[in-house]
């Protein structure tokens, strides 16, 4: 027998990311090994979107409405932090960006494209596996950031160009949240719906998180060059450690906020739309596209090692904490 499943237990968040390096390889050295058609292909490769779907209706069903507050709460918080730091960035490179309008090699909009957009699945794997019922749930406030809307907001805040509300469609948020809206339905009108649901949380993950590694190809990072390397990392270590302290000091799980660092693989097509509105950035598309894609697949990896980190570190502090209050209580007790 293989102890398979208390091996990935022993890495922090080694059932998300054990599989999602898994699936990056196979989909950069060995890219048809799966495109075999069947369900094969339609599990392991195109599967991402329905088990996401599916993924939303389970923890949509854990929610009480009771204690949809903290969801609304945590949303927000991570929704605005990273907004705010991707267009303040974004707009200083805009302001110090030299002739050739890159500011240290980066495109101003490939910098708020990517910091104000953040990915979902990515969310929601590691807040599974670290966080609680509305920690999971607040993927639905997290999931307004998908699309050019808010890189469009921070570019108006520049006088750079009108919003342009078709690119936001209503509709396209719907069907965002509506398996969400689903499943807390189903849970809160019957305890029995919430109790079977809620079991197929954990099985979900290794499958999505490999679906998501089947989306990255390492060679986007060579295409992007280093400062689309930069911008993943800066994306990971900016937003993702910003949401992390103020989560701390709000008392709540601070790796949870870290899982809103990701960049977004939609955010890719975030530079086209905007040129559609506005032809002043038509110049910027292919640079910016590239270096969006390469910080993509940085962040892809990063992330997941960095949230190992900060649970090994979190871990032995809690461990600190508690030997220490242990002590007391032996103290007092003499």
């Amino acid at each position: 027998m293989i102890p398979i499943k208390k091996s990935l237990d022993r890495i922090p968040g080694g059932i998300m990311i054990i599989p999602l390096f898994l699936g990056v390889l196979v989909n950069s050295f060995a890219p048809d090994l799966l495109r075999i058609g069947g369900f094969t292909e339609g599990l392991f490769v195109n599967g991402v979107v329905p088990l996401v779907g599916f993924y939303f209706v389970c923890i949509g069903a854990e929610i009480n409405l009771k204690t949809a507050k903290g969801a609304l709460a945590k949303g927000t918080t991570m929704l605005v932090t990273k907004w705010v730091i991707g267009a303040s960035l974004g707009i200083l490179a805009f302001w110090m960006a030299g002739p050739s309008g890159l500011f240290l090699g980066l495109a101003p909009l490939a910098i708020i494209a990517a910091m104000t957009n953040s990915n979902g699945t990515m969310y929601i794997a590691i807040a599974s596996q670290f966080g609680e019922k509305d920690d999971r749930a607040a993927i639905g406030i997290l999931s307004l950031n998908d699309g050019p809307f808010f890189t469009m907001l921070a570019l108006t805040m520049v006088g750079s160009m009108g919003v342009g509300g078709h690119l936001f469609s209503l509709m396209d948020f719907v069907a965002v949240l509506f398996p969400l809206i689903l499943g807390m339905v189903l849970g809160n009108l019957d305890p029995d719906m919430r109790k079977f649901l809620s079991k197929g949380v954990d099985a979900l993950i290794p499958f999505m998180a490999f679906g998501m590694g089947m989306g990255i190809d390492l060679r986007a990072i060579l295409e992007g060059g280093l400062a689309g390397v930069i911008l993943g990392v800066l994306t990971v270590l900016l937003t993702g450690t910003a949401c992390a302290i103020i989560f701390k000091k709000m008392g709540w799980n601070p790796i949870v906020g870290v899982a809103e660092g990701a960049v977004a693989g939609n955010s890719i097509a975030t530079p086209a739309a905007i040129a559609t509105v506005s032809t002043a950035f038509a110049s910027e598309v292919g640079i910016a596209t590239v270096q969006i894609a390469a910080a993509c697949v940085t962040s892809g990896i990063l992330l997941p090692l960095y949230v190992s980190f900060l649970a090994k570190r979190y871990g032995k502090q809690n461990k600190t904490q508690q030997q220490l209050e242990n002590q007391e209580l032996d103290v007092v007790g003499r």
